[in-house]
């Protein structure tokens, strides 16, 4: 079964799809700092199961158009590209599937049009209504300058220590993030030391972990080089619309999630060791009361449908078959 790729004009923006298969609509989200690409091994396993799969680059990503203005990544802008995208595609609803930051939206997407949802899946990150995530005001106090996050904020700084060499970038950060760390039992926050960079505070792995090559890692890099010196410009920009998102998310604060949802998490990922990231589990069925599933992946990392493939495959899969 062939895959294609596409352009589509939605929402004022250009985005690049990967798509295969035809049936019911499946939507999948990538976070940072991927594409399309991360989604790899569901693409096919979901199209052999009788759905039509599309797997778009992200406004800013990859081959996908990369506004100018900070503001132009928002959480409602980020929605609405969703939205656009599957009325584009001739669909009334869809499952939105979701990893990392692609999980925020999957879940936003829901919150705001459950009418075109007919299921949400959340990777790595759970769902914190009504923006989805605290904002480097709050971050700022619990954790310092170091946490990535609030690091981000800076325009151009992280941006240009990213986009100097894509490939070790991407190395470190991928191996980093990953549940199968030599020596390591937990995991850790990404935490930028005074007087480091991005890059350099994330050590050079001795090889890559068994679910990841270099190829993979070249091709996320050519993708991201697309964008040349600005190549991590667009998607450093979603993280400086977290302090914007709590107002501009505002008006569905109190709301639940009313359509069927899933959630999957690896016992390594850095994201646990968020503080508040507990308790938002724990009340994930008072935020989406039609929960179908809670899933722990044993030593998983951050990188979850990279990791565990047939373990998310198997999970979407049942997950979709309960809609059916």
């Amino acid at each position: 079964m062939d895959m294609a790729h596409r352009d589509i004009r939605v929402n004022g923006v250009r985005l690049h799809i990967a798509e295969q298969g035809s049936g019911p609509l499946v939507l999948l989200l990538h976070g940072f700092p991927e594409g399309w690409y991360s989604w790899r091994y569901q693409l096919t396993a979901l199209a052999e199961a009788g759905y039509r799969v599309v797997a778009p680059d992200q406004r800013g990503y990859g081959r996908s158009d990369r506004p100018k203005e900070v503001s132009d990544y928002s959480l409602p802008h980020l929605v609405g590209d969703v939205v656009a995208l599957i009325d584009a595609l001739g669909e009334e609803r869809a499952v939105v599937v979701g990893h990392d930051w692609g999980a925020p939206v999957a879940w936003a997407t829901a919150l705001m049009r459950p009418d075109l949802v007919r299921g949400v899946v959340g990777l790595s990150v759970p769902p914190a209504p009504p923006a989805m995530m605290p904002p480097p005001s709050v971050t700022r106090k619990l954790y310092g300058e170091g946490y990535y996050q609030v690091y981000f904020q800076e325009p151009g700084r992280a941006d240009a220590e990213m986009a100097a060499d894509p490939v070790r970038f991407l190395r470190r950060l991928l191996a980093g993030g990953s549940g199968d760390k030599p020596g390591v039992d937990e995991p850790g926050l990404w935490m930028i030391p005074e007087g480091t960079t991005a890059v350099d505070s994330l050590p050079e792995p001795e090889t890559l972990p068994g679910w990841l090559t270099e190829d993979a890692v070249r091709f996320f890099a050519r993708e991201h080089a697309l964008h040349k010196e600005h190549a991590y410009t667009g998607p450093l920009n979603w993280y400086r619309n977290i302090e914007a998102n709590q107002g501009l998310m505002s008006p569905f604060r109190g709301r639940t999630i009313d359509v069927p949802g899933l959630y999957m998490v690896g016992t390594m990922d850095l994201v646990l060791a968020m503080r508040g990231v507990p308790e938002l589990r724990a009340a994930l069925t008072s935020i989406v009361p039609d929960l179908r599933g809670d899933v722990t992946l044993p030593g998983c990392g951050h990188w979850t449908q990279q990791e565990r493939p047939e373990e998310v495959n198997a999970a979407l899969l049942e997950f979709l078959a309960g809609l059916d």
